[in-house]
């Protein structure tokens, strides 16, 4: 049963995310994570936001991508960017800060939380800009890393700051759920139907 919290919706900076889990030691379980955040509240959007290789022939994102999508998240991508270094090195960016800050805009109306999955302090404004509207922020990141990978911006600006190693036993993945799926052969067998197509045909649509 939602708890009393009202409105509640997530914005997920999926590299960010990402970025904190590994540093933290452990992989997200997207559907533990759901389960746990329905259980805050009125849960009426989940939003995943990355950027996506298109020119590889298979991205390791791209069954995470899929998934998602099938699975009580909305999904946000675009492909990823890619420049020469003055080296003349093959390099690759992309971000979805402007994207995600957009619609939280656009929700804030409806909503009486949010939980923003990051720690990039490039997003105090667009939180500031919520908050004077009466909408309540909870970061979520980590402060236990050397150093913190949540700005310091970012954490004072929020209402509440929740520490992504806290709720590792709620929403981190079994370790022995992992070995036992590495170890099934073959591998597919196990996998959804959706996540054994083609890997150029796993995001159309999106």
């Amino acid at each position: 049963m939602p708890s009393s919290n009202g409105k509640i919706a997530l914005f997920i900076d999926g590299v960010n995310l990402y970025a904190t889990a590994k540093a933290l030691g452990f992989e997200i379980d997207y559907k533990k994570l759901l389960q746990e955040f329905r259980s805050r509240g009125n849960l009426l959007r989940a939003s995943y936001y990355t950027t996506v290789d298109e020119d590889q022939e298979y991205s390791t994102i791209r069954p995470l991508v899929d998934w998602l999508s099938y699975n009580g998240f909305r999904l946000v991508t675009k492909p990823t960017k890619e420049f020469f270094d003055h080296a003349g090195q093959r390099k690759a960016k992309g971000n979805m800060c402007v994207e995600l800050a957009v619609d939280v805009m656009e929700l804030a109306p409806h909503v009486d939380q949010i939980f923003l999955f990051s720690g990039d302090g490039s997003f105090q404004s667009v939180l500031e800009a919520v908050q004077r509207r009466g909408v309540r922020v909870t970061v979520v990141s980590t402060m236990t890393t050397a150093p913190p990978i949540v700005a310091d911006e970012l954490r004072r600006q929020a209402d509440v700051f929740l520490d992504l190693a806290d709720l590792r036993a709620k929403i981190g993945r079994d370790p022995s759920e992992r070995r036992s799926r590495e170890h099934q052969e073959p591998q597919e067998e196990h996998s959804p139907e959706f996540l054994r197509r083609p890997a150029r045909a796993a995001v159309a649509g999106d």
